[in-house]
């Protein structure tokens, strides 16, 4: 099947996405008292992080937001096993304490990266935060601090994950074989 005929598995709807968003931030927002940057990972966690944040700013928590574009998969449906730094962030982090949202955990790969750059940057603490989390990711010191939902061991699009540029705009997640 082409990609311009896709067709996929709905795995969270609309509504389903957001619950597993508020009630993420209400397990975040307690740990993020005193000075905080949320750290967006371009680009696939930007619809994720943007809810998050009206999340979190519901609950009287308002971190200072930054990006941070890296880059694993290119077009592929795997990661390269290469993590490059398309664009760094531009508000210094040194003594604030770091969000990083990502939208999934997979590998690992990313977010040891981006944790392991914003701590050399000075931050006082880093947490990770991913929309969703693989069977297959790691559970050691790499794991994800939070996660809002356990994905299928699927390829998934929809709320800014994509397949080679598209369906990022899609309200829910589904999943490709």
């Amino acid at each position: 099947m082409s990609r311009e005929s896709q067709e996929f598995d709905i795995v969270l709807d609309e509504a389903s996405l957001m619950a597993r968003v508020e009630e993420l931030a209400d397990r975040l927002a307690p740990r993020l008292s005193g000075e905080w940057t949320a750290i967006n990972i371009l680009l696939g966690a930007t619809p994720f992080t943007s809810d998050l944040m009206k999340a979190l700013a519901r609950r009287g928590v308002h971190p200072v937001l930054d990006a941070l574009w890296l880059e694993s998969y290119r077009d592929a449906r795997e990661s390269s096993g290469r993590v490059l730094v398309r664009a760094d962030i531009v508000r210094p982090v040194k003594d604030r304490g770091v969000l990083l949202i990502d939208d999934v955990f997979d590998t690992g790969r990313t977010l040891d990266f981006a944790r392991s750059h914003m701590l050399t940057k000075g931050a006082r603490e880093v947490i990770t935060v991913a929309l969703a989390r693989k069977p297959w990711a790691p559970t050691d010191e790499t794991d994800v601090d939070f996660h809002a939902f356990d994905a299928p061991g699927r390829f998934l699009v929809g709320y800014g994950m994509d397949d080679a540029g598209k369906y990022r705009g899609l309200p829910y997640i589904g999943a490709l074989d």
